[in-house]
């Protein structure tokens, strides 16, 4: 039985794998769940001598018990192609394996946001739960935003995962398209009630007393008012897109 597992979503990747390989080399196994790439991604894992595995139809939570059902290691470890195992994290997610603890560790984030290191407006520490034994995991929930259900104790590591998030705009607004369509749909299926003009008001002030006002999203400079008025903006589509299946409905 090997100790340690990592599991890496990967899609059309080939300008971010290889670091976040290099980062994991310490690990017993890599697993690649490919969702679909058409770039150099599988050729760069097979260099790497990972296991590359196709993904099943289904989503993020799917690939990603996919992955734990195909690993062979105690523990289980997620880490996607935008992030970076640190040497600190690395040893301290060996000490705190290698003896009696918790069943599962939360890890948290330093957010490289447009090359500035974000450190207010929410991003901060932004605790991921990546680390976890394979017997205490019961499987990852939700659609979009998953998160696994622990059979125990969850811990919280003090050293972080480096996350080169959001590295340029063209990409940022490529992704709230994509990801706000899936949003849309989930708030859609929940009976959210019906989207009222007044209603996209309320959504952009609650967003902007989050970013801007409660976690002072403006101390990070230019990047931070960018990234406050970027939330809104976000916020907003995935509301309008909302708006728009409602409106279709309601002409059925």
């Amino acid at each position: 039985m090997k100790k340690i597992s990592a599991i890496v979503l990967a899609g059309n990747a080939e300008n971010l794998i290889k670091d976040c390989f290099e980062s994991l080399s310490w690990v017993d196994e890599i697993l690649v769940i490919n969702t679909g790439s058409t770039d150099k991604t599988v050729d760069i894992a097979k260099e790497f001598k990972t296991q590359v595995l196709t993904a099943p139809k289904g989503s993020f939570s799917d690939w990603r018990n996919f992955g734990a059902k195909k690993a062979e290691g105690d523990w289980l470890f997620y880490v996607d192609v935008d992030e970076r195992v640190t040497p600190l994290l690395r040893k301290e997610i060996q000490k705190v394996i290698s003896k009696p603890g918790d069943q599962a560790y939360a890890i948290p984030r330093k957010n490289i946001l447009l090359g500035h290191e974000m450190k207010h407006g929410g991003w901060w520490p932004d605790y991921v739960l990546r680390l976890m034994r394979k017997e205490s995991l019961k499987g990852w929930k939700g659609e979009l935003h998953e998160q696994p259900e622990i059979k125990g104790s969850v811990g919280k590591l003090k050293n972080p995962l480096t996350h080169f998030t959001h590295r340029n705009l063209f990409e940022m607004v490529e992704k709230t398209n994509k990801w706000s369509e899936i949003e849309a749909r989930l708030l859609f299926e929940s009976g959210h009630p019906k989207m009222a003009w007044w209603r996209f008001f309320s959504v952009a002030a609650r967003e902007f007393w989050y970013r801007a006002i409660k976690e002072k999203g403006f101390l990070d400079g230019a990047v931070g008012i960018i990234e406050i008025i970027y939330q809104i903006y976000s916020r907003m589509i995935t509301y309008a897109k909302l708006w728009e299946m409602q409106l279709g409905e309601d002409k059925k």
